[in-house]
């Protein structure tokens, strides 16, 4: 198998590791994902008993972790999914243990000025574009908020669990604040957190993934191991994914390794395994997405059971 080179040229080996498997998946498998954001991982739950198999990469929710949420002007809504978003790294060391892969979402509370569920533009005046300016107070909240993340993934590295990083997720959209100037401010705070993690943190057991069809946005194949979009199709629209495909690899011509960073409706293991367009994994979203309401019981059972999937019993020992 080929060796694939990481973009962090002091990757740790687990990283690397990592890295080469999935390149050596592409058209030959996909791994299944699911996301889950509260300790009871009920998504795990159901799909367990749906298909009697589990997820071969399970993604973690970081929302809670922000610094700077705003209880005092928070609704009932952001309080609950704060509240049950504690404590979700304790779920994610335990998969850990179990030799499964992680991916990381962050839903960033604005490091400034926010209120309610401040991830989105629309509850916060702070402009992203600041946060690349020195001596901005948007910049300093910036690199705190990057700095207290960095102490809760810091204990990841040192024990050599590999992480699936994928922050500033689609920044293609305006709906987030790290997307709302435009894709080339989030291009330039992509590139700020790696210089920050890679070469002040030493956090070298993160897979840099990058989440954003635009080309024009592309953060560049030097911070970048993988590239992924989320995609979102009709409730029961099962396919292989070939013309999403198609759009991401637009962005380079770099031959990266490729991913669905978001899914709704699992994509048809049938069509992949006859088509072999080379996504390496996609992550269903969480609570009501992994429901029937989007993918029916005998859809799930059938993707879980494919011979062309990757599930946490066919997972090779990575780390």
């Amino acid at each position: 198998m080929t060796t694939y080179q990481p973009c962090d040229p002091n990757a740790s080996p687990e990283a690397a590791k990592v890295l080469t498997y999935l390149s050596g998946l592409r058209g030959n498998g996909i791994l299944l994902g699911q996301h889950t954001q509260t300790v009871a991982q009920k998504e795990l739950a159901y799909i367990r008993e749906v298909t009697g198999k589990e997820p071969a990469l399970c993604g973690f929710e970081l929302l809670g972790y922000s610094p700077n949420i705003n209880r005092s002007m928070s609704g009932a809504e952001c309080l609950t999914e704060v509240d049950e978003n504690k404590n979700t790294l304790d779920k994610a060391w335990e998969w850990a243990k179990r030799k499964g892969l992680i991916t990381f979402t962050w839903h960033w509370f604005s490091p400034l000025y926010g209120s309610d569920k401040s991830f989105y533009q629309k509850n916060t005046s702070f402009d992203a574009r600041l946060a690349l300016v020195e001596g901005a107070p948007e910049r300093e909240a910036f690199l705190s908020d990057m700095d207290a993340m960095a102490e809760h993934l810091r204990p990841f590295a040192e024990k050599g669990v590999p992480i699936l990083w994928r922050p500033f997720h689609e920044s293609d959209g305006a709906w987030f604040w790290w997307g709302s100037k435009g894709a080339g401010t989030a291009k330039e705070l992509y590139r700020a957190m790696f210089e920050r993690y890679v070469h002040t943190h030493g956090l070298h057991n993160l897979i840099w993934v990058w989440n954003s069809p635009l080309k024009e946005g592309y953060a560049g194949d030097d911070v970048c191991d993988v590239i992924s979009r989320d995609v979102y199709l009709p409730a029961h629209t099962h396919t292989d994914y070939a013309e999403q495909y198609a759009e991401l690899t637009e962005i380079t011509p770099a031959a990266k390794i490729a991913a669905l960073g978001e899914t709704g409706p699992v994509p048809s293991l049938a069509a992949l395994a006859e088509s072999r367009v080379p996504w390496t994994w996609f992550m269903t979203w969480s609570n009501d997405v992994c429901r029937e309401g989007v993918t029916g019981r005998g859809e799930l059972a059938a993707a879980y059971r494919h011979p062309y999937a990757v599930t946490l019993d066919k997972l090779p020992a990575l780390y």
